[in-house]
């Protein structure tokens, strides 16, 4: 039941973020991506497609995974719409292998955080850093330590339809400050005229990273000469303000 993104997650995500919805970073990514070695493009933990479709449209070649079932039809449908050829498959962080090499590996939206397990997370870093091309990059996000502390519960709403109502009640449950997680109750209920049809629970937990730890750790994965943006602002240290972190790494060209 944990970070699952079932039926009605997925459909909430996909209204909330759909494709081409922008925070800043599909600009971001779009230029940093510029700035790569030429070659294929990774993106793990793909959703619906909400950064990959206006890539592929750009004439980049991105291509990814995800582990819900229900966000990559979303992807696929999204990708088939717009006859946008790709590679899209059913698969995890932990599972990913493959026998290519990429030119960058992009985790925009702080998924990363996705992996809650310390160990686990070094692993797929290390197992990233194998699967790029010499002077290939990693650019990820992370979200600042105040996006984990929330103690209030909170309640969103959708109307998908006449007289449908999609609801989302965040409650907050564990934050592990030993751990660096964060554990919400996630409750999706669907309503036709005022009746409740269908209902989910998901158990949404992530791990929060401190900037220099997490440069810590890609160090430790392998790769150099890391680059920290505030705000994605490239270069721009972050500060206290900013909503998103976003931390580049290279692969060395020396073997």
């Amino acid at each position: 039941m944990q970070n699952r993104y079932a039926k009605l997650a997925a459909w909430v995500y996909n209204l909330d973020k759909p494709v081409g919805r922008s925070f800043g970073d599909i600009e971001y990514y779009r230029m940093r991506l510029a700035a790569c070695p030429r070659g294929p493009i990774l993106e793990p933990a793909v959703g619906n497609g909400r950064m990959l479709v206006p890539l592929l449209k750009d004439g980049f070649p991105v291509e990814g995974f995800d582990a819900s079932r229900q966000m990559l039809d979303y992807c696929i449908e999204e990708c088939s719409q717009r006859r946008l050829a790709t590679d899209l498959k059913l698969g995890t962080f932990e599972g990913f292998t493959t026998e290519k090499r990429y030119a960058a590996i992009i985790i925009p939206a702080g998924s990363f955080q996705l992996i809650t397990d310390t160990v686990a997370a070094m692993a797929v870093l290390r197992r990233f850093h194998e699967h790029l091309l010499p002077n290939g990059r990693l650019i990820l996000d992370i979200d600042p330590i105040n996006g984990f502390l929330g103690e209030r519960v909170c309640v969103r709403s959708w109307t998908p339809a006449d007289a449908e109502l999609l609801t989302l009640t965040d409650t907050p449950v564990e934050t592990d400050h030993i751990a660096q997680t964060s554990l919400s109750h996630l409750r999706y209920d669907h309503w036709r005229n005022g009746e409740l049809i269908a209902s989910e629970l998901d158990l949404f937990k992530l791990r929060w990273w401190g900037i220099n730890e997490l440069t810590l750790a890609l160090q430790a994965a392998g790769f150099a000469d890391m680059v920290v943006s505030g705000g994605y602002v490239h270069g721009r240290a972050p500060t206290k303000h900013d909503e998103a972190i976003t931390i580049e790494a290279c692969r060395s060209a020396k073997p």
